[in-house]
C-alpha cells in the first residue's frame, strides 16, 4: 500500500477546472456560428458604405442600419433631422423623439457603427470614425444637409461630423451631450482613459472566460460600447466646441447625473451663439420618459433656424464673444455626482484593501481640491476599511494557522510576525486592536491573529469600530487640511503631481507616526540603514549589473549557458536543485572529512523516516542534529533541531526529500575555490569568516529592544525578532549573551567578514587534494566548520558540510568593509571565471545545458520546494 502522501487524492478544484473549460469551449463554439450584426427590427434597412478610420483611412465596408420617418405635414424648405444616439444605445431609443419631430420633418434614424443592427466590430470605433460613417450613409441615401440632435455620446459623433462637412449641417442640437472633458467622470483624460481601458479589459475577459452562450456578445453593455470610450479622445471636443460656427441649441435636464448641467453650461459658454434650454427636475433620460417635452425646444430652434432666426458665431453678442474667449476657469469644476460620484467611492473603498493610509490620504486630497465632500469620502474609506479588515480577520478565524503557513496566504502572511501578535493578542487582546489602528504595520497580523485565537466576532467588530471610527475621519481630515497648500504647488502637474503629493503626505503621516515612539524611531533607523548598507538590500536592487555582465559574457562566449559548463560532472554544473547527497557522498568518496549524514526520502513511510532519523541522531552522539532539503538554496528550510518532539514534527511533516546531518560545532567558513583550465593546482578565489550575531542583556530591556537598540541589527529587526520568536518578549539578564541567528547563512542573519588572510598554502594543498579527486569539479564554494580561525588556516583542519555548484557566491563581499563597486567587481570576476572555465570544457567536446533544461531546472525545483503533494 502506497503511502498517503504518494497517494491520488480527490481535487474539487481540478474537476470545476475542467468543468468550466469545457463549458467555455462550447460556448464559444456556439457564439461562432451566431451572425456578426443582430437581426434587422421591423421598418428598419442595412446598407453597406465604406468604412475609414479617423484619419480618413479606408478600411474595407461595413453595414450600418438606418431607418426613415417621413414628415407627417411636409413642406419645402424642411430638412431632415439626423437623430444620433447614446452609449450604451442604438437607433430605435430615439424613435419616440424621431416620432415627434417628424411632425414637420422628416427623420432619419442611425444605428452608429458598434451598436444595434450595425456592424458589430469595425476596425475603427473612435466618435471621428463613426462620424465618417455617417456620413458615407447620408452620401448613399442621397441626403443633403441635414439638422444634427445629438444624445448622450452622440453629442461626440455629432461634434465630428460637423467639423468633418460643416457645409452639410444646417443646426447643431446637443441633448444631455458629452462635451468638454474637464467635467466628465474625474475630469482628467488620464484617470478618464484608465478608467475606460479597465471597463473595456473587465468586458473582454468577461467575454472570453465566461460561457456565455453569445448572450454578452450583443449586448448594451458590450465590448462595442467599451471600446467607443476607448477609441476616442474626448480631449477634441472643446476645440471643435470652441470653433463651432452653425446654429446651436443646448438641451440638458437639471438633474442629469451621468452628464452634469455644469458642462452643458460650459458648452453653452465657449459656443457663444448657442441657445441653452435647462429643463428643471429632469435627468438624462428624459429623452426616453418624456420626448414630447424635449421636443418642443427642439422644433422652436429648428423653425427659427430655417426662418434665418438663429444666429452663427459671428452674430453672437459681444459679452458671449468675450466670455468665449476666456480660458477654462479649473475652480469652477462642482464636485463629483451622478456616476462619477459613485465610482469614486467605490474606487476608495475597494482601494483601502491595498492601502489604507494611502487611500485616506487620496481621500482628503480629492475633498480639499473641492471634487468630493467629507463625509461620503470619510465613509467610503470606512467601509472599505472595515469590510477589509473583517475579512481579515474572518480568513485567520476559518483559516487557522496552518492554512496561513500555505500557498498563497503565506505570501502575504508573515508568520513570526503573526505568531507574535497571538501572544500579544492573548495578553492584551482589544486594546491591541485600538493600538494597531495607530500603529504602521501592525494592522494586518494583528487581525489575523484576533481570527486565529478565536476571538468573537461581534466583540472584534467592536473594537475595530471604535478604533476605525477615531482613526479614519482624523486622517482624511488631515489630509484635506494639508493638502490644500501640497495641491497648489502639485497642481501644475497634473494627475502626476496629485500622485506624487497622495504618496509624499502618506509616507510623511507614516514616518510621523513611527518618529512618536522610541521603537518606532529605532524602525526608521533600521529602514535607513537597510537601505544604505547595500548588503541588506534585496537580489532584486543588486543583482541587476551582474545580470547584464552575464548576459555579456554569454554573447562574448557565443552561449548564454556556457557557464553550466564550469562544474562539468554536475547537472547544469550545479545552477539549481542539485542533490546534497549525492554531492556529500562523491566528497566522502574523494576522501574530504565530511559531515556524517543520512538521506529521508519523502516516499518512505513517516514514521520509517522518523526512526531512521533519531537512529542517526543516537550514533552520533545525540542533539542536536541539522535538518535540510536535500535540494535546496540560500539557507532555505535548514534547522538546528535541538529536541526530539520537534525533529518528529519536522520529518513526519515532510514534504520532500531531507537530508539529517551530524551538527558539528565550531567556526563556520565558505571558500570558495576554482581550478582554471590546464592549472595544475586550483586555488582559493574566496574565504569568508561567518559570525552568529548576539546582543548583550542588561536586565531591563526585553530581546526585541535589544534588537532595535543594536547599531546592525537594528537594519534586518524583524529577521531577527521572528527567528527570537516567543524570547522575543523576554528580557535576559544582565550580562546574558543572546544569540541572534544559529546559520551561516547571509539572508538568515549571519555576519559574514572577509577572511582572505587565512588562506595558506597548507589549506590551498588541502583543498586541492580534495578538488582533483572530485570528478568534474572545478568552480563552487565548500561551506565548512573548523574548531577555530587557527586550525584551519595552520592545519587544514575542518569539515565539509555543503558544497555549492556554479551559482554560489564569493560571500566575502557581504563583509560590511566592502563597498558596493568592489563587491561588483568580484563578483563580475567570478563569472568570467565561469565562463573562461566552461569554454574551455565545450572545447573538449562537452555540452552546456539549454535555456529549456535550466528553466525545467527551475521548475523542478520549484515543485519540489514547494512539496511533492502542494
Amino acid at each position: 500500500m502506497r503511502p498517503v502522501s504518494a497517494r491520488r487524492r480527490f481535487r474539487p478544484g481540478r474537476v470545476l477546472l475542467v468543468a468550466w473549460l469545457a463549458l467555455l469551449a462550447l460556448s464559444h463554439a456556439t457564439t461562432r456560428t451566431r451572425p456578426a450584426s443582430p437581426p434587422l427590427p421591423d421598418g428598419w434597412s442595412r446598407s453597406p458604405v465604406p468604412a475609414y478610420d479617423r484619419d480618413g483611412r479606408p478600411h474595407g465596408r461595413l453595414g450600418l442600419a438606418w431607418r426613415r420617418i417621413p414628415a407627417a405635414d411636409p413642406a419645402p424648405g424642411r430638412l431632415p433631422v439626423l437623430l444620433l444616439h447614446g452609449a450604451p444605445g442604438r437607433g430605435r431609443d430615439l424613435e419616440p423623439l424621431g416620432r415627434q419631430l417628424a411632425a414637420r420633418h422628416p427623420v432619419l434614424l442611425v444605428d452608429l457603427p458598434g451598436f444595434g443592427a450595425s456592424e458589430r466590430d469595425p476596425a475603427d470605433l473612435s466618435w471621428r470614425a463613426q462620424a465618417r460613417a455617417v456620413v458615407a450613409l447620408l452620401d448613399r441615401l442621397d441626403v443633403g444637409r441635414v439638422h444634427v440632435v445629438g444624445f448622450s455620446m452622440g453629442g461626440g459623433v455629432a461634434l465630428e461630423l460637423t467639423d468633418l462637412v460643416p457645409q452639410r449641417v444646417a443646426s447643431l442640437t446637443m441633448l444631455s451631450a458629452i462635451g468638454v472633458e474637464e467635467l466628465e467622470l474625474f475630469g482628467e483624460h488620464r484617470v478618464n482613459h484608465a478608467v475606460h481601458a479597465l471597463q473595456l479589459a473587465v468586458i473582454r475577459a468577461a467575454r472570453w472566460l465566461v460561457p456565455h452562450f453569445g448572450l454578452l456578445d450583443h449586448g448594451p453593455v458590450d465590448v462595442g460600447y467599451a471600446r467607443n470610450f476607448v477609441e476616442s479622445d474626448q480631449r477634441r471636443l472643446r476645440p471643435l466646441l470652441a470653433r463651432l460656427d452653425v446654429p446651436a441649441l443646448i438641451v440638458h435636464g437639471a438633474r442629469d447625473f451621468l452628464v452634469p448641467v455644469a458642462a452643458a453650461r460650459e458648452h453653452h459658454r465657449i459656443v457663444p451663439q448657442s441657445r441653452l434650454v435647462v429643463l428643471p427636475d429632469e435627468g438624462h433620460f428624459t429623452v426616453f420618459t418624456d420626448p414630447a417635452r424635449v421636443a418642443v425646444p427642439i422644433e422652436a430652434f429648428l423653425a427659427d433656424v430655417e426662418h434665418g432666426r438663429a444666429p452663427r458665431r459671428a452674430d453672437a453678442a459681444p459679452a458671449a464673444l468675450a466670455a468665449a474667449a476666456r480660458p477654462f476657469d479649473p475652480a469652477t469644476v462642482p464636485p463629483l455626482a451622478g456616476p462619477g460620484l459613485a465610482l469614486v467611492l467605490l474606487l476608495l473603498a475597494a482601494a483601502t484593501l491595498a492601502s489604507e493610509d494611502m487611500t485616506c490620504v487620496a481621500a482628503g486630497l480629492l475633498v480639499a481640491a473641492g471634487r468630493l465632500p467629507f463625509v461620503p469620502a470619510t465613509a467610503a474609506c470606512l467601509v472599505g476599511i472595515f469590510a477589509g479588515d473583517v475579512g481579515l480577520f474572518l480568513v485567520g478565524r476559518s483559516a487557522g494557522r496552518a492554512a496561513l503557513a500555505r500557498w498563497p496566504l503565506r505570501r502575504v502572511v508573515d508568520a513570526d510576525r503573526l505568531a507574535r501578535a497571538c501572544r500579544w493578542f492573548e495578553r492584551r487582546g482589544p486594546w491591541l486592536i485600538l493600538a494597531s489602528r495607530f500603529m504602521p504595520g501592525m494592522r494586518l497580523p494583528t487581525y489575523l491573529a484576533a481570527g486565529v485565537v478565536g476571538t468573537s466576532v461581534v466583540r472584534f467588530a467592536g473594537w475595530f469600530l471604535v478604533a476605525a471610527l477615531a482613526w479614519t475621519p482624523m486622517l482624511v481630515g488631515v489630509a484635506a487640511i494639508v493638502g490644500r497648500p501640497v495641491l497648489r504647488l502639485a497642481g501644475p502637474a497634473g494627475i502626476a503631481g496629485l500622485g506624487a503629493a497622495v504618496v509624499a503626505l502618506a509616507l510623511a503621516l507614516r514616518v510621523a507616526l513611527l518618529a512618536a515612539t522610541h521603537r518606532g524611531r529605532r524602525r526608521l533607523v533600521g529602514a535607513w540603514r537597510r537601505w544604505t548598507r547595500w548588503e541588506f538590500w534585496p537580489p532584486w536592487l543588486f543583482y541587476p549589473p551582474i545580470v547584464l555582465h552575464v548576459l555579456r559574457l554569454g554573447v562574448r562566449h557565443c552561449g548564454l549557458t556556457v557557464f553550466t559548463l564550469a562544474n562539468p560532472g554536475w547537472p547544469a554544473g550545479g545552477f539549481v536543485g542539485e542533490r546534497k547527497h549525492e554531492i556529500l557522498a562523491a566528497l566522502a568518496r574523494a576522501g574530504a572529512p565530511v559531515a556524517p549524514w543520512v538521506l529521508l526520502r519523502v516516499t518512505e513511510p513517516a514514521a520509517q523516516r522518523i526512526g531512521r532519523a533519531l537512529a542517526a541522531a543516537g550514533r552520533w552522539g545525540g542533539l542536536p542534529v541539522v535538518l535540510k532539503p536535500d535540494a535546496g538554496q540560500r539557507g532555505d528550510g535548514v534547522r538546528i533541531v535541538r529536541d526530539e518532539r520537534t525533529l518528529r514534527e519536522l520529518v513526519g511533516a515532510a514534504r520532500r526529500d531531507l537530508l539529517v546531518q551530524q551538527f558539528v560545532p565550531g567556526v563556520e567558513f565558505g571558500i570558495f575555490w576554482i581550478r582554471r583550465p590546464g592549472a595544475e593546482r586550483g586555488e582559493i578565489f574566496s574565504l569568508t569568516e561567518k559570525r552568529l550575531p548576539e546582543v548583550v542583556g542588561d536586565g531591563r530591556r526585553t530581546l526585541e529592544e535589544l534588537i532595535l537598540d543594536d547599531e546592525r541589527a537594528v537594519a534586518i529587526w524583524r529577521l531577527y525578532v521572528g527567528l527570537a520568536g516567543a524570547r522575543a518578549a523576554d528580557v535576559p539578564a544582565p550580562g546574558e549573551r543572546v544569540q541572534l541567528a544559529e546559520l551561516g547563512t547571509h539572508c538568515r542573519g549571519a555576519v559574514f567578514l572577509d577572511g582572505r588572510e587565512l588562506v595558506t598554502p597548507v589549506l590551498e594543498q588541502t583543498l586541492d587534494e580534495i578538488g582533483r579527486r572530485l570528478p568534474g569539479f572545478f568552480f563552487g564554494r565548500y561551506d565548512v566548520r573548523a574548531p577555530s580561525r587557527e586550525a584551519l588556516a595552520a592545519r587544514g583542519e575542518f569539515v565539509v558540510i555543503e558544497l555549492n555548484g556554479v551559482t554560489s557566491e564569493a560571500t566575502h563581499v557581504y563583509d560590511p568593509r566592502i563597498g558596493l563597486r568592489e563587491a561588483w567587481r568580484t563578483l563580475r570576476r567570478q563569472w568570467a571565471l565561469a565562463f573562461e572555465i566552461g569554454a574551455a570544457q565545450r572545447a573538449q567536446g562537452h555540452r552546456p545545458a539549454t535555456l529549456r533544461e535550466l528553466a525545467a531546472l527551475v521548475r523542478e525545483f520549484g515543485r519540489e520546494r514547494r512539496g511533492r503533494d502542494g
